[in-house]
C-alpha cells in the first residue's frame, strides 16, 4: 500500500483516536480520517463513571477529552457522522453524511449498552455509556434520589458506589446468585457480596427484573422496588450492526472477527477495540475485550502492520475498577485455568487469587495488592511456571514464587 493512501478510522473513542496516534507515530505519510458519530470532541470512556464516583457533581461540564491536537497530526476529525454500511468491494463507508472512499478501514465502533426490554424512553431509566448518559446522571445524584441499578457487575458496582457517596438510597438487582457471576468464580465473588452491606447498599440477587415503570422496578417475584431513577447495567455488545450484509465476518455475538494481525475478513479492513475479537495464541481461544487497555494496545499493532509491519496482537488482558473502597485489578484469562490459589484472606481489605494451568500462570485477581498485579503481568507475559506453595503466601513477592526457569 502507498504511504500516500487514505486510511479512514471509523469510531473516534479510545481505539480510534489511539489508531490515529499511532498511524502518525509510525510515520504514516497518507491522509487519516476519524469519524465520530457523536457531537462531542473524542473524550475518555472510563473517566465518566471515575468523575461521578469521585463526586464530580457540580454545574461545570465533564471535560474528559482527549489530550490529542488532531489538527498537529494531520488527522481529519469529523464529528457526528455515523456509518451505515460497508462496500467493501469497492472500498467505500457509506454514511449518513454521504459515500467516503478509502484504502484502508479501521473499524474501533466499539460497544453500545444493553438495554431491558420495554425501557426505551421511560423517564428515569439511564444507561451509563456516553458523555451525554453522565450529564443525565449528574442530576440525579446530586439530588439524592432513590436509586435502583439492575446489573451486579463492573459498571453496576461502581455507579452504586458513586451514588452512595453522593448520599442516595441504592438497591441493586441482580439476576444471578451472586455479583459478578458470569465473570468470577462464586468463591471469590461470595467474599464481594459483604461489600455492598458495608456501603449500605441493599443487594438482591436471584431478582430478575419482570418490568420498568415510571417510579418503580418490578421484580419476577411480584415485589415493586421505589426508585427515583434506574440505572441498567447489564452488559454491552458490539456496535456493530451496520455492517450487516457486508463480507466483514461476525462472530455470533455480533463482534467482528479479527485475525491474529487485526485484519478482517473484508480486504483493506481492520478492527480494534471493543467491537472485535481475535484470537489469542497465549490461552488458545478467541478473547473479546470490553476494556480501556485493550482499546490502547490493539491499536499500535494494527498501526503497525497498517505501515507495513506484520505483527501478531496476543496481549495479556488487564482492566481495573473501583468500588466500595476498593482497588481491583485484573490479568489475564483464567477459563482452562486447572489450579486456583488464594493469596490472603479474602474476608480482608487485601487479597489476590492466582490462577494456574500446568503450573503456568495464566491469570491474577488482585483486590488492594497493585504490586502482586503489576508482577503478575510480567511472569504471565513470560508464561511463569510458579511453586504453588510459595505463590499461595501472601507474604512472598509473586516473582520470587518461580518453580523454575521462565518458559
Amino acid at each position: 500500500m502507498s504511504e500516500r493512501s487514505a486510511v479512514v478510522i471509523v469510531g473516534a473513542g479510545m481505539a480510534g483516536v489511539q489508531t490515529a496516534v499511532a498511524l502518525r507515530e509510525q510515520g504514516w505519510r497518507g491522509s487519516v480520517t476519524l469519524l465520530g458519530d457523536e457531537p462531542h470532541p473524542p473524550y475518555d470512556r472510563p473517566p465518566l463513571s471515575k468523575a461521578v464516583l469521585l463526586g464530580a457533581l457540580g454545574s461545570e461540564p465533564l471535560d474528559v477529552r482527549f489530550d490529542v491536537d488532531f489538527d498537529a497530526l494531520g488527522v481529519d476529525l469529523r464529528l457526528g457522522v455515523r456509518a451505515e454500511a460497508l462496500r467493501a468491494e469497492g472500498r467505500e463507508l457509506i454514511t449518513d453524511a454521504g459515500p467516503l472512499p478509502y484504502d484502508e478501514l479501521v473499524l474501533a465502533t466499539g460497544a453500545h449498552p444493553v438495554a431491558l426490554p420495554g425501557s426505551a424512553g421511560l423517564p428515569g431509566v439511564h444507561l451509563l455509556r456516553t458523555l451525554d448518559d453522565a450529564a443525565a446522571l449528574r442530576p440525579v445524584l446530586a439530588a439524592r434520589q432513590r436509586i435502583v441499578v439492575v446489573g451486579a457487575g463492573w459498571i453496576g458496582a461502581e455507579f452504586a458506589t458513586a451514588a452512595r457517596q453522593a448520599g442516595c438510597a441504592v438497591t441493586v438487582v441482580e439476576a444471578a446468585d451472586r455479583p459478578l457471576a458470569g465473570v468470577l468464580p462464586a468463591s471469590v465473588t461470595a467474599h464481594m457480596r459483604t461489600w455492598y452491606a458495608e456501603a449500605g447498599v441493599e443487594l438482591r440477587t436471584g431478582s430478575a427484573v419482570a418490568a420498568l415503570e415510571p417510579g418503580a422496578v418490578v421484580l419476577a417475584d411480584g415485589s415493586r422496588l421505589p426508585a427515583d431513577a434506574t440505572v441498567v447495567g447489564i452488559g454491552v455488545r458490539p456496535a456493530t450492526g451496520w455492517l450487516a450484509g457486508s463480507t466483514v465476518a461476525l462472530d455470533p455475538d455480533g463482534a467482528v472477527r479479527a485475525d491474529g494481525r487485526l485484519r478482517t475478513t473484508a480486504p483493506g479492513v481492520l478492527a480494534v477495540g471493543d467491537c472485535a475479537s481475535f484470537p489469542s495464541a497465549r490461552y488458545g481461544v478467541r478473547l473479546l475485550v470490553h476494556h480501556w487497555d485493550n482499546a490502547m494496545q490493539g491499536p499500535r499493532t494494527a498501526a503497525a502492520n497498517l505501515a507495513g509491519d506484520d505483527q501478531v496482537y496476543d496481549p495479556v488482558p488487564y482492566f481495573w475498577s473501583e468500588q466500595f473502597g476498593r482497588f481491583v485489578q485484573y490479568a489475564g484469562h483464567h477459563g482452562d485455568a486447572d489450579t486456583m490459589l488464594p493469596r490472603g484472606d479474602p474476608a480482608g481489605p487485601a487479597w489476590s487469587v492466582c490462577w494456574l494451568r500446568d503450573g503456568v500462570l495464566v491469570a491474577l485477581l488482585a483486590v488492594g495488592r497493585p504490586r502482586d498485579l503489576a508482577q503478575a503481568r510480567k511472569l504471565i507475559t513470560r508464561s511463569a511456571v510458579l511453586d504453588p506453595a510459595l505463590a499461595a503466601d501472601p507474604s512472598v513477592p509473586l516473582k520470587s514464587a518461580l518453580k523454575s526457569a521462565p518458559r
